[in-house]
């Protein structure tokens, strides 16, 4: 914004002076044509006749002459090598340090110049000029027109606007920074609010969420950083989860274990079953090892490899398989004849694990009946018991 605000002031400044020189330029041409107008079709008030006189053509041209605040016209007479040239001027003083009338070195350097125009500088102040000379009839120059313009003020008019557009810049620049300082301060909130969120958390708790608001960038960030938050949150519950699951599974067969084998006596019948208990606890312990891998496995995301798979093939293998479970009256109660995506793996593990406590809850010779139906899209694959079946308070707990 700086160096937008500065360029736009310098270029302004930049057209203003450009402008003034060709003002100048136009002014000096046109004072210059009208002299030599003047000389060409001009007569003496005096005589009717054409100038004969340089001196009197001056003197009578520029009594008729209004120079503008910052211009001066004089007039020179005498030869173009004189240190000193007769100069006539309009009686009237102009706000400028050391006027062309009153500098004889600059009179004499515009005279002598062979050019028709140029720039003069001086310590004083520049000078912008223009010259028409005046010759006896076919002889040497003997006299000129001068028009002189100072384009001191004018510069300097363009310098003062250059400095209010410098002060106004800087004005709407200090306002410019401050409407972007709360600006960006709210904008960068919720990314402050983030990092400090991230910053208080610990292991233990992951409950802290960021407030969202509107629906920018910003917002998305936020919704991001929560959803992130909520994984982790689910993984740490996860683990402890298991953690606690292992301690309270395993404690049991460990305590038993030890129970026997410190209260095992040198009988070898004592022995024999204190070594069978022993083995059993062991066994069941290995089992629940295996379950809670399984159940830490359950959080991979490759836990699940769909496939497409025959339904009804599938049913039929299930229940083959959990017919030796136990004794009970197995029945294949339906079969639904489509092609699913599903992972027969896990699918065949999750069953069996349902005809298993099917069979713990049912005694011999109770009918169980195992199966399978499509309704639309929804595939359902069932195990039914004839068991006590579960108290309606229970079953959202268990499921």
């Amino acid at each position: 914004m700086a160096v937008a605000l500065a360029s736009v002031a310098a270029t302004t400044r930049s057209i203003l002076l450009r402008d003034t020189d060709q003002r100048i330029s136009g002014l000096l041409a046109q004072e210059a044509g009208e002299f030599a107008n003047f000389e060409e079709q001009g007569f003496d008030p005096e005589t009717g006749r054409p100038f004969t006189d340089p001196g009197r053509l001056l003197r009578v041209f520029l009594e008729r002459q209004y120079a503008d605040l910052d211009e001066e016209l004089v007039g020179l007479v005498g030869e173009v090598g004189s240190r000193r040239p007769t100069q006539i001027i309009q009686q009237r003083e102009i706000p400028v340090d050391r006027p062309l009338h009153e500098d004889a070195d600059a009179r004499r350097r515009i005279y002598a110049s062979p050019d028709s125009s140029g720039t003069l500088d001086r310590p004083e102040g520049e000078i912008r000029w223009a010259k028409v000379t005046v010759a006896r009839y076919g002889g040497e120059p003997a006299a000129a027109f001068v028009v002189a313009f100072h384009p001191g003020r004018e510069q300097a008019r363009a310098d003062e606007v250059f400095r209010v557009l410098l002060a106004i810049s800087g004005v709407a620049l200090l306002m410019t920074t401050g409407i972007a300082w709360v600006v960006a301060g709210r904008i960068l909130k919720p990314v402050r609010l983030v990092r400090t969120t991230a910053a208080q958390l610990t292991e233990q708790d992951l409950t802290r969420r960021i407030p969202v608001h509107g629906r920018d960038d910003v917002a998305a960030l936020a919704e991001t950083f929560n959803a992130m938050l909520d994984r982790l949150e689910r993984a740490f519950a996860t683990q402890r989860r298991f953690v606690d699951d292992a301690g309270h599974e395993l404690r049991t067969p460990i305590t038993i274990v030890r129970g026997h084998l410190e209260l095992m006596g040198d009988d070898p019948a004592e022995r024999e079953e204190t070594v069978r208990l022993v083995t059993d606890e062991l066994d069941r312990m290995s089992r629940i090892v295996e379950d809670l891998l399984l159940l830490a496995k359950a959080e991979r995301p490759d836990f699940v490899t769909p496939e497409p798979v025959q339904l009804a093939e599938l049913t039929a293998d299930v229940y083959v398989k959990a017919r030796t479970l136990g004794d009970r009256e197995w029945v294949l109660d339906g079969v639904a004849d489509r092609e699913v995506l599903l992972d027969p793996q896990r699918i065949t593990q999750a069953m069996v694990q349902l005809a298993q406590n099917a069979v713990q809850h049912t005694t011999a010779g109770q009918r169980i009946r195992m199966g399978s139906r499509a309704d639309g899209p929804r595939i359902e694959l069932y195990v039914a018991d004839s068991g006590p079946g579960v108290q309606p308070q229970d079953a959202e707990v268990i499921f």
